[in-house]
């Protein structure tokens, strides 16, 4: 304890914890249902009612400002005005409960004040948590450990074995019965755990890790060393390194020159030497020891306009990881459907939702490149638009083939059926037909029959496949990406 009483204190701690998982095939509208049903409230931009509903006393999050963050056609996507199914379809709900959450050397009194459930595109949904830490007396490191604790929603380690909730006379033993059987409860229900096939021990729908992503604000109270927020600090936050075993703070880095690069690649310093914002696969968090007034503008950005930031590129590098994955599973010369499915859904997804640029103010747009970078996002679109191009070919010369194949089945039968049936027994076919004449037949006027009927068969079969297929395709479409 005497080295966590010379750590840097804090005096708010504001996180936010996120889950993204997968919803079953044509369950996104009983999902809804459910969500209305347990008391979420459908989240639009022009209801200002809500602006300072979800996020604690003294917080607001301006719905203008938010939407004049985004450029039109991103606003469009990530606040819609109707119940439009490719967007970002949003149900929150206060819950307000006081708990603790007790580690292996900290008890800390936390609330949490709302949660989000965001419906999405390509069968996807968000999951948000967020939480106000309460303590007077906060070490940094206690807050970094509360954060790194709870997004861990099952148990994978010694310090999680000792971690447990505590609300009301309930207690949980890990982070995941608390979650799904009281904050969303049901929500299990809905997600697809076709994504966990072959997996050992996995029980969740993960796409990133085992772990809820963090979004964090850490506000330091004032200090006479003005360079407080050191680059070990700013480490520790992007990597969640709070205490260890014995309960003291800890490190995960112990070269100087390694802490010092890695914050220049995940740092954004703008603001420096007050406030510094990290971003990395797990965490983007807000450092600031500034006044009272501007932190609390802070915090208002990253319960806002930060948070869809987040978000967006979040979903980004789901949808582009899962259209990789849907690509490395193809039988390339069996999944002809699949294929055209797969060549549908990269379409849309470059036309519609990824876009260079989003944000029209400065500092967002720099953030926002800052997170698209850390997830390697344009390094993967990259890769899923070469895959397109690769599908486009294979797809022309399979078609090709096919058609070379259907005109040669086509001629043989028009060749063979039309010349040779039509000398044959076409005068017999005339209205009215006389079959007794089909006893007095020769085998090659037999053989001229069945060629005329099995080629007006075959045409009929091609025409009605041509159809279904076609009507099947949109069907599986509509179904699979606006359910």
């Amino acid at each position: 304890m005497s080295e966590l009483s010379s750590e840097p204190q804090l005096h708010t701690a504001l996180l936010q914890f996120i889950f993204p998982f997968s919803v079953k095939q044509e369950e996104t509208h009983e999902l809804i249902r459910k969500l209305e049903g347990n008391g979420f409230t459908r989240f639009f931009l022009d209801n200002t009612t809500l602006e300072d509903a979800y996020y604690g006393k003294g917080y607001c999050v301006s719905h203008e400002k938010m939407e004049r963050t985004y450029l039109p056609f991103a606003a469009h996507v990530l606040f819609p005005r109707e119940k439009d199914e490719d967007s970002f379809r949003r149900f929150s709900i206060v819950n307000d409960l006081e708990c603790t959450l007790t580690m292996a050397h900290q008890t800390v009194r936390f609330r949490v004040l709302s949660t989000d459930v965001f419906v999405l595109p390509f069968q996807l949904a968000f999951l948000t948590i967020r939480v106000q830490l309460e303590e007077e007396e906060l070490p940094f490191s206690v807050a970094v450990e509360f954060a790194d604790r709870f997004r861990t929603l099952q148990d994978t380690s010694t310090q999680d074995e000792y971690t447990r909730i505590n609300f009301g006379e309930q207690s949980f033993d890990q982070i995941e019965d608390f979650v799904f059987k009281h904050l969303a409860s049901g929500l299990e229900d809905y997600m697809d755990q076709a994504e966990l096939n072959g997996a050992y021990f996995e029980t969740l729908p993960f796409f990133v890790d085992e772990r809820m992503q963090v979004q964090a604000f850490y506000g330091f109270k004032p200090q006479e060393d003005r360079e407080a927020i050191s680059s070990e600090l700013r480490y520790r936050a992007s990597q969640l390194d709070g205490l260890n075993l014995r309960g003291d703070p800890y490190t995960s880095a112990s070269d100087p020159e390694y802490i010092e690069q890695y914050c220049q690649e995940h740092c954004y310093s703008r603001w420096g030497p007050d406030t510094y914002y990290m971003t990395n696969e797990q965490t983007f968090c807000c450092l600031s020891q500034a006044e009272p007034q501007i932190a609390v503008k802070l915090a208002n950005q990253m319960y806002g306009e930060y948070y869809y930031g987040l978000l967006l590129s979040l979903f980004h590098k789901i949808v582009l990881l899962k259209l990789a994955n849907i690509h490395s599973r193809l039988r390339i010369n069996h999944d002809v459907d699949e294929i055209e499915n797969l060549i549908f859904s990269i379409n849309k997804f470059s036309a519609k939702f990824y876009f260079l640029e989003l944000i029209s103010q400065s500092q967002g747009r720099e953030i926002f490149f800052q997170l698209r970078k850390v997830y390697g996002n344009d390094a993967l679109f990259g890769e899923v638009k070469q895959t397109l191009n690769d599908l486009f070919q294979y797809q022309d010369k399979y078609q090709a083939k096919r058609r070379d194949t259907l005109l040669m089945i086509l001629t043989v039968f028009t060749v063979v059926s039309g010349i040779y049936g039509m000398n044959q027994v076409i005068e017999d076919l005339k209205s009215p037909i006389d079959w007794s004449k089909l006893l007095e037949y020769s085998p090659f006027e037999y053989l001229a029959l069945f060629l005329t009927f099995s080629g007006i068969m075959v045409s009929l079969v091609l025409t009605v496949r041509e159809l279904w297929t076609g009507v099947k395709n949109r069907r599986r479409r509509k179904f699979k990406y606006h359910d």
